[in-house]
């Protein structure tokens, strides 16, 4: 049985639901991502490597990764955090902004909780997948050890998935945001970028200049999304242009991307080309986003993908 771990942050999510009532969830990228690939490809092992506390938010939290069928073995404790939460708001295209409560969120803290014997572990997967905010939200002082658990991972052979995710507000400045994402290219086997967001990092602007930025880095698989356009994969040296059926209803687009990572990656460990896994995964993007909310209904988006 494949696995694939997901390492980063799940926060606690509160959405208008009317005039003065509050709908609380939980969502983040890789949690988003993690239930995407299990609703789909139940036969994967998913898990999610994060930190929670020990407050009654945490064990909801807990509890709802394993209503997905999610393995939560690599989910730690932390005595004295809590889990980081957002307030959502989307206009009528269905674009958000959100407002962050998530300074002493223990997810900050979760590479404290790599040992060796849970990196002894991890290293018998399959792919371990990460992004710019998984990178991000972890302390300054904590990345040279994440680097050398991502070495150690990747010699043991799993394969290191990056996904840039780019979220300004959570970097110090462009420049330690860019030194990090050349480290985390470097170290890659896969990649899943935007084109927005090497736009603002590196004045990339079309899916073929940012597969031209990262040749130098050798990454084997990369994925270029394009929002509604076309996808762009560099597989070794074969490069493939995917044409995508753009979704006209637009309720909400939390989590699209997310989603689309979380099926393609299904999709790979299950032995799809990566053709079939780009369609599968364009076809989860624009489900999740007809439905408001970064985990649509399971019952809904299940159908739909029964159908695709």
């Amino acid at each position: 049985m494949k696995n694939i771990y997901f390492f980063g942050e799940c926060m606690v999510e509160l959405r208008a639901k009317n005039d003065d009532m509050l709908h609380q969830s939980f969502a983040g990228d890789i949690y988003n991502s993690a239930v995407y690939l299990k609703r789909c490809f139940n036969e994967v092992t998913t898990s999610v490597v994060t930190a929670i506390g020990k407050d009654s938010l945490s064990a909801q939290m807990l509890a709802r990764f394993e209503s997905e069928q999610l393995d939560t073995q690599y989910v730690f404790a932390h005595d004295e955090k809590v889990p980081g939460m957002y307030y959502i708001e989307t206009d009528e295209h269905g674009e958000r902004s959100f407002t962050y409560w998530r300074s002493d969120a223990a997810a900050k803290k979760v590479v404290s909780f790599l040992t060796p014997s849970v990196l002894d572990s991890l290293s018998k997967g399959d792919m371990f997948f990460f992004s710019g905010i998984s990178l991000a939200i972890i302390d300054n002082d904590s990345r040279e050890q994440f680097w050398q658990a991502i070495k150690q991972l990747k010699d043991a052979g799993v394969k290191i998935v990056f996904d840039p995710n780019y979220r300004a507000r959570l970097w110090q400045s462009v420049e330690q945001t860019k030194a990090q994402y050349d480290i985390a290219f470097s170290l890659s086997d896969v990649t899943l970028p935007g084109v927005e967001d090497l736009t603002t990092l590196y004045d990339i602007h079309s899916v073929e200049a940012v597969v031209e930025y990262l040749k130098p880095y050798n990454i084997q698989e990369i994925i270029v999304k394009n929002g509604p356009e076309s996808v762009i994969t560099k597989e070794g040296e074969e490069l493939q242009s995917h044409t995508i059926i753009p979704v006209t209803n637009v309720v909400d687009t939390t989590s699209a991307g997310d989603a689309f990572n979380g099926v393609y990656l299904g999709a790979r460990l299950a032995g799809r080309s990566v053709s079939d896994a780009v369609q599968m995964a364009a076809k989860a993007a624009g489900t999740v986003i007809q439905q408001p909310g970064a985990i649509a209904p399971k019952d809904v988006f299940c159908q739909a993908m029964a159908n695709a």
